[in-house]
């Protein structure tokens, strides 16, 4: 079977992870993929913020848990230690499908080095927040940015989970 088409097919959502940093070398492969990713008309109107600072991280967490609704204490990210977030450009028309498919291109990536990961949400409503508009601005980001996802990674504790069996009536053929 064709590599690339059995990392689709194996990669799974992780939702319990090692302390232990990736290799900065893993993640700018990983980083690497998501700039490759497929875009509209070329213009490329996704970003990414990679973060490793873990008392960044940790806030980013936090903001994530109270937006999400649950109990201080919880985990959004599953204890991954790297958080890359996708933002997709508001005056890009194909902005939040660029992002899309970077959070694909970086999952894929991750698994095919051996890492786990898992797309969560709620990154529109973070980098809707002041404190994270001025995150931006202090990285030096022009423009109106939309959050579209976090790409959490790490190296996986346990096993990856099996795969859901395949919902029937999803393919119709005109031929």
């Amino acid at each position: 079977m064709n590599e690339i088409i059995k990392a689709m097919e194996e990669r799974r959502s992780i939702r319990k992870f090692k302390p232990d940093m990736p290799t900065k070398a893993d993640l700018e492969q990983i980083v690497e993929a998501g700039l490759y990713a497929a875009n509209g008309r070329g213009l490329q109107g996704a970003m990414m913020i990679v973060i490793t600072d873990k008392a960044a991280r940790d806030r980013l967490s936090d903001a994530n848990r109270r937006i999400g609704g649950w109990d201080e204490g919880f985990d959004p990210f599953y204890g991954a230690p790297a958080i890359i977030v996708v933002l997709g450009s508001k005056d890009c028309s194909t902005g939040i499908y660029d992002g899309s498919l970077v959070m694909g291109n970086l999952m894929l990536a991750a698994h095919s080095l051996g890492l786990g990961s898992i797309w969560i949400h709620r990154a529109k409503e973070e980098f809707e927040q002041p404190e994270y508009k001025k995150l931006l601005a202090d990285l030096g980001v022009e423009g109106n940015w939309e959050g579209i996802g976090h790409c959490a990674v790490g190296y996986i504790d346990g096993e990856a989970p099996a795969p859901a069996k395949r919902r029937d009536g999803r393919v119709f053929r005109i031929e």
